[in-house]
């Protein structure tokens, strides 16, 4: 009876009929092409959210910018003369000639309204206003805001801090405004220093509460205002750097011996 020439491979068992067992590198390239696809994917996926982190901010600000010059030009190109307009003389649209009369307009309204003639005129409008039924509560409220928003003074917040909100244990950040006075310091708050304090609602920091808290009670913190809204805005994700950190490694490391090159040096043995 005629023995089998045929080697086993390397698990011992023979290879079936009619099929040949594939070589070690046809192995390693089946391997390599299944592998390689993921490994492209995962590359072209980090390029394109790379090239969107970069991208993205630059054209939404580039979007709102044309958004902003094309609604002005839209509300005051038709109250321009042709004559002041640049499409009248070139065969094209120049954007941002509203723009360029309405803050023309508004430096010449502030200049007037700056001595006495321009706040008489301003304080006479302001009592008309005042005598319509509607229009006198929108028209306080739209002041109150914009005096808040574009206002100049030291009134700020200065400050920023944390305070224990909604509840003990949990922390939320605060801007403080300045102490409190007046009735509520009096009333409530009777030999304690007080903060009236602005607690910011995320992502929107213009919205949020009004709250007179005890000095003791409120963590003031190294971060900017501007750094702090960041912060909320952009729902913890945008955490600002903190110096205390660097400058106390800066002075451990001040603090620390400094070895001698000699000393450093193991003695040879005779």
């Amino acid at each position: 009876m005629a023995k089998d020439t045929r080697t086993p491979n390397s698990t011992g068992k023979k290879p079936q009929e009619g099929k040949e067992a594939p070589s070690a590198p046809l192995a390693m390239l089946a391997s390599a092409e299944v592998k390689a696809p993921s490994h492209l994917g995962a590359r072209l996926r980090n390029y394109f959210l790379t090239g969107l982190i970069i991208v993205g901010p630059v054209g939404i600000t580039l979007y709102v910018i044309w958004w902003f010059i094309n609604l002005v030009d839209a509300w005051v190109k038709p109250w321009v003369p042709q004559v002041y307009l640049p499409e009248t003389y070139l065969p094209f649209t120049v954007p941002g000639v509203g723009l360029i009369f309405s803050i023309t307009i508004l430096m010449v309204v502030g200049a007037l309204t700056a001595n006495l003639f321009g706040r008489t005129l301003v304080s006479y409008g302001e009592l008309m206003l005042d005598r319509m039924p509607i229009v006198r509560s929108v028209y306080r409220a739209l002041k109150q805001i914009f005096e808040t928003v574009l206002s100049q003074s030291n009134n700020s917040f200065q400050d920023v801090g944390l305070i224990e909100y909604p509840r003990k244990g949990l922390y939320a950040i605060v801007f403080v405004s300045t102490e409190t006075k007046g009735e509520i310091d009096d009333r409530v708050f009777k030999g304690q220093t007080i903060l009236s304090i602005f607690l910011p609602t995320t992502p929107n920091p213009t919205s949020g509460f009004l709250l007179f808290v005890p000095e003791k009670d409120v963590i003031i913190l190294d971060m900017s205002v501007e750094e702090a809204a960041k912060l909320v805005i952009s729902a913890g994700l945008v955490v600002p750097d903190y110096q205390g950190k660097l400058e106390d490694l800066a002075e451990k490391a001040k603090k620390k011996p400094r070895r001698s090159v000699g000393s450093s040096r193991q003695k040879e043995p005779a």
